[in-house]
Parts: structure tokens; C-alpha cells; sequence
């Protein structure tokens, strides 16, 4: 898989490309664009995928009201490329998330995704944020919901992703109770004795030798590991609670 590179461009040196600009008619519907290159010979100013794909979403938001406020591209990621992987995609998802804006414009759908399976995946994740997505090819709505072959697309897409997180929720448990069957505990809070092994022993080894015949307190024993320089969390002497419990591990 190709990590990419990814850019991010606003209009006329606005730092956000959020907020109205005098540039922007105030009846205009603002929107980003969305640019994928393959190669990363077809990326820079010069070259011509980017230009031909920002001319193309450029038109198509001329004829029908939108107004580009921002620019995101990922450059040299293959179409197969899984979307979530995307820098420049997930930075858009971000600012979407941040904005208010709620339309992308791509060149077509295959700048998404050559995949239909990973294409619509992109898609998915626009709708779960209330985004409308439009091809300037062809003057589609990617995200309608009323294409039947699109929304069963969809329901695969989730039907397989609930079923790698049921995967993935029974592997973690079989982990969990092979570790529960080998060490007698697994998860929660860390022991004493997981935590600090030669503070228990000491504790231990305080517990089992008495003073003048006289078996030490709990609080005595508190008293010397604090000498010793074992300290709760809070720096604080340990309590008698937490000294039985090192005792009895």
C-alpha cells in the first residue's frame, strides 16, 4: 500500500478557507474539493491530473452554486488504497467535522476509489456526517441514498465490518482467557505485587520477623516501607488496607 502525501489549499490566503470571504457570493453553497493522483509524476503545479481534476470541480461548482473553500488531495495513492489510510481524506473528514461545510466535489468517482468496495466505503463515511458528495462528471450525487445498487453496495460494506469487528472481538477473547488460563489474571488493575515485586517481598519479609517477640502492626511495616522509599501513588504512606493486601499475595 502507498502511504501518499496529501495537501491541504484554501482560497486567496484565507488560513482556514472557513469563514465568508468577500470572494464568496453569500448565496453560494460552500464546499471542498477532493483531488487523488496515482503517480507521483502526475503531482505538482505543473502537471496536469491535478489542474485538469480542480478545473473539472471548478466548473461543475460554478454551474450549480457552489463555492470552493477548500482543497485537499492525496498524491501518489494507488485507487485501491484503502480510504481510511488517506491523509488527505482524513484531514477533510476533520475539517468537516470542525466546519459546518457539508459538500465534496470530486472530478469523478473513481478518484475516491477504483474499487466500488473501497469507493463506496468513502462514501459511507461523507453520509455518516451528513456530507454530499457530487461527481463533476456527470453531475451526480454519489451519496444519494434512493440508488438501490449503491445502498445494497453499502449494506455489504457494513454487513463485513461488523462481521471483522465480531472477528476481531472473539480473537481478543480467546487471548484474553489464554492469558486468564496461564497467569491466573487477566486485565484490571496491575497488583502490588505486579507493580512492585520487591516492595511485596519486603512487606512480606517485615510481616514474618517480629521485634522483641512482638509481631509488627500493619502500620509499622507502612512506616518502614516508607523509609525504604515505597510510597502510594499520592506519596503518601500506605494505608493498613494496602499493606494486608501485599501480605496476603
Amino acid at each position: 500500500m502507498n502511504a501518499g502525501r496529501h495537501s491541504v489549499t484554501f482560497p486567496q490566503g484565507n488560513d482556514t478557507g472557513f469563514e465568508d470571504n468577500a470572494m464568496f457570493r453569500k448565496d453560494l453553497i460552500k464546499a471542498f474539493a477532493y483531488l487523488r493522483t496515482s503517480s507521483a509524476t502526475n503531482v505538482g503545479e505543473d502537471k496536469d491530473s491535478q489542474k485538469r481534476q480542480l478545473a473539472a470541480i471548478e466548473r461543475f461548482a460554478k454551474r450549480n452554486s457552489f463555492t470552493i473553500v477548500g482543497t485537499f488531495s492525496d498524491d501518489a495513492v494507488w485507487g485501491e488504497d484503502d480510504i481510511a489510510s488517506r491523509p488527505g481524506f482524513s484531514a477533510m473528514l476533520d475539517a468537516l467535522e470542525a466546519n459546518g461545510t457539508r459538500t465534496v466535489i470530486v472530478e469523478d468517482a473513481s478518484r475516491f476509489a477504483r474499487k466500488v468496495l473501497v469507493q463506496e466505503l468513502g462514501i459511507v463515511a461523507l453520509i455518516a456526517r451528513q456530507v454530499s458528495c457530487w461527481s463533476a462528471a456527470g453531475d451526480i450525487e454519489l451519496t444519494n441514498t434512493e440508488d438501490e445498487f449503491k445502498v445494497a453496495m453499502r449494506q455489504v460494506a457494513a454487513t463485513f465490518a461488523e462481521l471483522e469487528k465480531k472477528r476481531l472481538v472473539k480473537k481478543l477473547k480467546v487471548a484474553r482467557e489464554r492469558k486468564l488460563q496461564a497467569t491466573g489474571k487477566c486485565g484490571g488493575r496491575k497488583t502490588y505485587e505486579e507493580r512492585n515485586p520487591a516492595m511485596v517481598e519486603l512487606a512480606k519479609k517485615l510481616h514474618r520477623y517480629t521485634i522483641n517477640g512482638r509481631k509488627r502492626s500493619l502500620r509499622d511495616i507502612a512506616a518502614e516501607l516508607e523509609a525504604a522509599g515505597h510510597v502510594a501513588k499520592n506519596g503518601q504512606r500506605y494505608s493498613a488496607t494496602a499493606i494486608s493486601r501485599m501480605i496476603a499475595a
